[in-house]
């Protein structure tokens, strides 16, 4: 079994469990160690591992990422009021080819899945995204991905899969599983024109760090609609992370992308949050591990709703304009919205019926205002070509 390829815990980190108060994160993770194996998998609700595959960095790595010094970060950190079970199961370690640690993480992936248990990754290169996407092929048969990055990755034509052209590999790879990419937080000047255009032509999202930073909001409904979270941390701007090399000057503060990731532990759809692209820094480690806290914390808030006029826990609202007739539904117990699209989603398979977009209030009041929600466009156009 893959899991099998799992490395134990190091001493180094046990240890300083050890010395933990009861509250914290140390004394109620349930980890994978020499002496005992892997932890109980029932009733688990994530399970943390770190993989160690650097080689197809784009820049390549002087060092390993060093995932223990994470976690002796993170095991500092007190519990919030949660019902969260949390195992750390280790690390997956480089295999013989790049492709032997794609198959592993693939297959420990999927396992996890199966258990309705959501992986963490701590990975040290964004291309681990690619074998987590496929970890997917016999879960559903449609994913949404999103990637919290500064550039799209698309990469060139003929470039080999690395962590600045994975995402060429996802949408050429058989079988074609992926439904929706959207990017949150891309800067303009990282990205040529033609990889704005093919987002734009392929109906993908992508969502400029300035609007963004403008309305964190914004990225809520786009977390509520995916399957997979990657964040490539060269997304949060090099001060955050006590970093220079290799980190841009611009990018998210510690606080937004912790906000961030507090909105994907919400979505009750997101089912895998990948953490990759760190490097080696006190600072850096303590950032790492406060992003996974927050989106355990976003866990413990998760509600699942499915919007219908016949309950009273939402309220329909039918928009006219002038080309469409939108019908969208509020929720009273959490203030969310949604919105109908005509559609041929996976999840309904006859043509007439409607599937329902997460949105934000304000894509409400622009329907008002005779002007159709960006989303709801795209969402169309991709349900019908």
């Amino acid at each position: 079994m893959a899991f099998d390829f799992l490395v134990p815990v190091k001493d180094k980190v046990l240890a300083h469990s050890e010395l933990l108060p009861e509250q914290s994160l140390g004394k109620n993770i349930h980890v994978h160690t020499e002496k005992d194996g892997l932890p109980v998998f029932a009733h688990a609700d994530v399970a943390i591992f770190g993989v160690l595959e650097s080689r197809n960095a784009f820049e390549k790595k002087t060092e390993l990422l060093n995932v223990d010094e994470i976690r002796i970060q993170l095991y500092r950190l007190m519990m919030g009021n949660w019902n969260s079970t949390i195992i750390d199961i280790g690390d997956v370690e480089e295999g013989d080819t790049v492709d032997d640690t794609y198959f592993v993480v693939k297959e420990i992936v999927a396992g996890l899945l199966e258990e309705n248990i959501i992986p963490i990754i701590i990975g040290c290169t964004q291309d681990i995204t690619f074998p987590t996407y496929r970890a997917f092929d016999k879960i559903k048969e449609m994913v949404n991905l999103v990637s919290i990055d500064s550039r799209f990755d698309f990469g060139e034509d003929d470039e080999l899969i690395s962590s600045h052209s994975y995402m060429s590999k996802i949408i050429t790879d058989k079988p074609n599983n992926l439904f929706n990419f959207s990017n949150i937080g891309y800067q303009s000047y990282f990205n040529a024109q033609e990889e704005i255009d093919l987002m734009e032509r392929l109906f993908f999202d992508a969502y400029r760090l300035g609007d963004i930073a403008a309305n964190l909001e914004l990225t809520e409904p786009v977390l509520r609609s995916t399957d997979i979270v990657s964040l490539d941390l060269r997304a949060i701007r090099a001060c955050e992370m006590g970093l220079s090399k290799n980190f841009s000057p611009n990018g998210f503060t510690g606080r937004e992308i912790c906000t961030i990731a507090r909105y994907a532990g919400i979505s009750d759809r997101v089912s895998l949050f990948g953490i990759y692209e760190g490097e080696n820094s006190h600072q850096a480690f303590q950032m790492i591990a406060q992003i996974i806290w927050y989106f355990i914390e976003g866990l413990s808030f998760r509600i699942k709703e499915t919007p219908t006029s016949k309950s009273e826990d939402f309220t329909k609202f039918t928009v006219p304009t002038d080309t469409e007739e939108l019908v969208f539904y509020k929720s009273h117990v959490t203030e969310r919205w949604w919105v109908e699209v005509p559609s041929i989603l996976p999840e309904h398979t006859k043509t007439n019926s409607v599937a329902l977009l997460p949105c934000t209030e304000g894509d409400y009041l622009d329907a008002c205002n005779q002007n159709i929600p960006e989303r709801w466009f795209k969402a169309y156009r991709k349900g019908f070509n």
